[in-house]
């Protein structure tokens, strides 16, 4: 209880006076700095206070630093993934103009092929391309984009670089239509190479061909190849058609079964060449008559 007149003594020791501490500090500070200009007294202080503040630093600087790690991630994930869309892209690309470029590598292929064999052929020929394939399942029939206009008639043999894929049977304005030689209605006359022997071929319409009309033991053997004969004035002879595959003899029957497959490509090739027709040979010259000039002058010389 405090009594009227007298103060309590203070409870903390205030020391002196804060404007006095003010200036103490002030002093010390502007000593040190001077003294660090001068002599770099506080190098290994600040050095040891910078050590022990680092992992305070780098803990105060860790939200911002995973921040920009994160986003440099997202960042890099987006560019990433662009960047495969767009290899991606130029990869079908370059595929699509590879396999085009192997397309049209193969095609000028054939058509050199083709050419050659219009060289070597006797006849006039130009070469067509196959449209499509005719909906008759149960034929082998294609559609060519020349008609009429461009001088293709019925009866036309149609080959590759190969050989005799088949022959035109109607011919239209602006397309004709050719059956192949595996169409089961379709024959020509054929020969083996090796031997001469005549026949005839026959399609068997699933792709394949047959040798028909040969005895049992007849000389036939598995890869015998057959070219045509020419009898027929419509196939020029000497043309590859097919090579025998697989020759069946039995005793019971009178003819063999002789299967073949085709040379060219029948139901595999785009461009055909469509030789034109075999050319009639010309008639041999009338014989000169001799005898009759001397006896009409003969016989004038007798009047006068």
């Amino acid at each position: 209880m405090s009594v009227v007149g007298h103060q309590p003594p203070p409870f903390f020791n205030r020391g002196p006076a804060p404007l006095a501490r003010l200036a103490f500090f002030v002093a010390l500070s502007l000593l040190l700095l001077v003294l660090d200009l001068r002599f770099h007294t506080l190098e290994l202080v600040r050095q040891g206070v910078a050590l022990i503040t680092y992992p305070m630093q780098r803990l105060a600087y860790a939200p911002e630093e995973a921040f920009g790690r994160w986003d440099n991630y997202l960042t890099s994930l987006a560019a990433l993934e662009q960047e495969n869309a767009e290899l991606r892209q130029k990869q079908l690309t370059t595929a699509r103009l590879l396999l085009r470029q192997e397309h049209l590598e193969q095609e000028n292929q054939r058509l050199r092929a083709l050419l050659d064999m219009k060289q070597r052929q006797p006849v006039t020929s130009q070469v067509a391309e196959i449209l499509y394939a005719a909906r008759d399942p149960f034929s082998r029939r294609v559609v060519l984009d020349k008609g009429t206009r461009q001088n293709i008639a019925a009866g036309q043999v149609v080959v590759d670089e190969l050989g005799v894929i088949g022959q035109v049977t109607r011919a239209f304005p602006m397309i004709s239509e050719a059956t192949l030689i595996t169409d089961k209605d379709q024959a020509v006359p054929v020969q083996i190479v090796r031997n001469g022997l005549r026949s005839v071929l026959f399609g068997t319409g699933d792709g394949n061909l047959e040798l028909r009309f040969l005895a049992a033991n007849a000389d036939v053997q598995a890869g015998d190849v057959l070219v045509t004969s020419g009898l027929d004035d419509v196939y020029l002879p000497g043309l590859p058609v097919a090579k025998v595959t697989r020759v069946d003899r039995d005793t019971t029957y009178a003819f063999a079964r002789i299967l073949c497959e085709p040379i060219a490509g029948v139901e595999r090739h785009g461009q055909v060449l469509v030789l034109g027709p075999r050319e009639a040979p010309p008639p041999p010259p009338p014989a000169v008559e001799t005898q009759d000039k001397p006896d009409k002058g003969r016989k004038g010389k007798r009047k006068e």
